[in-house]
């Protein structure tokens, strides 16, 4: 059964998820970060499910395909911002082990749902290769 609205999708509810999770830890940041690496990683959580929502109401599948990609992106922001975070222990290894769940899932999800979409690339056509996927678990 299609999606009647962004809100029916799998994705951008995990998505929601994510963010949730992301203001539940940065709460504990220190407060010379507010406008720093939480006010960063905030942002970024934010424009995961902002993006699906967006490109779900363009009109045309390229225009959703572009903020998929962004969502995509974004994604990986927050990534790398929960890595640095417990790099410089605003957060301990094992804090942080929901927020790779979810970000592994939204990633599996959204890469699903990219590939759906896309058109078929023609045999002779040069396609951008994906990139590498690693444990999501933070590096300690």
């Amino acid at each position: 059964m299609p999606a009647k609205s962004y809100r029916d999708l799998d994705v951008w509810r995990r998505a929601m998820d994510l963010v949730e999770e992301i203001y539940r830890l940065t709460q504990q940041f220190p407060k010379e970060e507010l406008y720093g690496l939480t006010s960063q990683i905030r942002r970024a959580a934010v424009s995961v499910p902002a993006n699906i929502a967006e490109g779900y109401g363009r009109t045309h599948r390229k225009a959703y395909l572009n903020h998929l990609s962004i969502a995509r992106g974004s994604l990986m922001e927050v990534e790398t911002h929960v890595q640095i975070a417990v790099r410089l222990q605003f957060l301990h290894r094992d804090q942080a082990l929901r927020a790779w769940s979810l970000l592994q899932d939204t990633g599996k999800m959204l890469n699903r749902m990219i590939s759906a979409l896309s058109p078929k690339l023609e045999p002779s056509s040069k396609a951008k290769p994906e990139p590498e996927t690693r444990d999501p678990e933070p590096e300690d």
